[in-house]
């Protein structure tokens, strides 16, 4: 009998578990492309992009913490109490991205001397600002959808403490939008919940104390 327990206990893991973890990635690749698409239904007004952004950050960071997505209550909930900052914030941030995107595309077609070096320079200041905008809706659904102004100032001060995680926030958005341009309309909102994770993850990965030499 200890012969038998043995050897059964060397058996490898039945491929079922393999499976079960397989179910597991698609149920939350399937989710993450619903938020965005939630998010994208939010936003149509347009000046609701930012109350739509803060519910669905909000909503992974439950996730992140409890293992389980908020229930459709909690959410209306929490962009309706979003709706107040959210629409001056969405309005600011629109009429910068329209700003910025307006002078890149003059620089890529001549119409402002600078030439090439002057394209990548803008191209990479809108990188670091979109990655900043990511990092602030992050900090934003950790304090359950509200603060934006105190979000803001958090991160301004830890971006310059933590220049990696901004660099690679600032890559996640640059990809998302190139991206975003190259595939077809219906597939943005889903990149869009991608990115939105990715940045929570990111921003999870915060630098471990080091030991006290006492």
């Amino acid at each position: 009998m200890t012969t038998v327990s043995a050897s059964t206990d060397a058996v490898p893991a039945h491929p079922a578990s393999a499976r079960a973890d397989w179910r597991d990635t698609l149920r939350e690749a399937t989710d993450l492309a619903l938020l965005g698409f939630a998010v994208a239904l939010a936003a149509l007004p347009v000046l609701t992009l930012a109350p739509a952004l803060a519910t669905a950050s909000a909503a992974l960071h439950d996730r992140s913490v409890t293992g389980s997505w908020p229930d459709a209550r909690t959410s209306l909930a929490r962009f309706g109490r979003a709706l107040p900052a959210g629409l001056a914030v969405s309005a600011v941030a629109l009429a910068a991205a329209a700003l910025l995107a307006a002078d890149l595309v003059a620089l890529a077609t001549g119409r402002v001397p600078g030439g090439e070096l002057a394209l990548a320079l803008t191209a990479v200041v809108v990188a670091v600002l979109l990655g900043y905008a990511g990092l602030v809706a992050v900090a934003v659904g950790r304090t359950g959808g509200q603060g934006w102004r105190a979000a803001a100032r958090r991160v301004a001060r830890a971006c310059p403490e933590r220049p990696g995680v901004w660099a690679a926030a600032a890559g996640i958005c640059a990809l998302a939008v190139l991206l975003g341009v190259l595939v077809t309309p219906v597939a943005v909102p889903i990149l869009g919940g991608y990115a939105l994770a990715a940045l929570h993850a990111l921003d999870a990965r915060r630098p471990v104390p080091a030991p006290d030499p006492s």
